[in-house]
């Protein structure tokens, strides 16, 4: 059991610092080198742990025996000013994390899939993958929620301009405060659509029902 919760946020931390480097990797493409400049570019935990949402969140989800594991690294910054065609750009940033989690979710998935093709593969190690393919699924599908301050809720605010500074204010005063409640306060979201979604994708990725 103590194996399998390390291994849990082993792969929730590094999954969540590939969903905040695509960020900014994204950022860079068009224009922005903020990321770079304060050294975010990196899989280095050190730059990117958020001691609530990548470590004390998720123990407590796995230590309670929550049906779903999920969290947050610190935010890739940008300045939107800095970007080539902003209109474009930044739902392309917002987008890029919850892409990477998917890309990460398929790569894995498909070597589960063509595992019997794959001599080196061992039953422990699938389980690995299993964790691995199931937790950047919800991550995915979690972070394009359209409540501030996840990345569903950037994506929609960049099609409207006008509300960036309502927006920001939302999700600095409220947004830790919006996610607890999804959490603790709305389990019927994860239970009733959510995970309906991320076992669908996962079975379709692995060929696992």
């Amino acid at each position: 059991m103590e194996i399998n919760i390390i291994f849990q946020l082993v792969i929730l931390i590094f999954s969540v610092i590939i969903h905040e480097v695509s960020h900014g990797a994204m950022a860079l493409y068009w224009g922005d080198r903020t990321a770079e400049y304060e050294g975010r570019l990196t899989l280095n935990p050190i730059k990117h742990i958020d001691p609530f949402g990548s470590v004390i969140l998720p123990l407590i989800l796995v230590l309670t025996g929550s049906k779903f594991l999920i969290g947050w690294a610190k935010p890739v910054p940008y300045n939107p000013y800095n970007l080539r065609n902003p209109k474009i750009a930044e739902p392309l940033i917002a987008l890029a994390g919850p892409a990477s989690n998917l890309f990460v979710a398929l790569i894995f998935g498909l070597v589960i899939r063509f595992s019997f093709a794959l001599s080196f593969i061992t039953p422990a190690l699938l389980n690995i993958f299993a964790y691995v393919v199931l937790i950047n699924i919800l991550l995915a599908i979690f972070n394009l929620i359209p409540i501030p301050p996840l990345d569903g809720s950037k994506i929609l605010f960049s099609f409207f301009p006008n509300s960036r500074f309502a927006f920001t204010q939302i999700a600095s005063r409220y947004g830790l405060l919006l996610i607890i409640a999804l959490f603790f306060f709305l389990p019927n979201l994860f239970s009733g659509i959510i995970n309906p979604i991320v076992g669908f994708i996962f079975s379709l990725i692995t060929g696992i029902r």
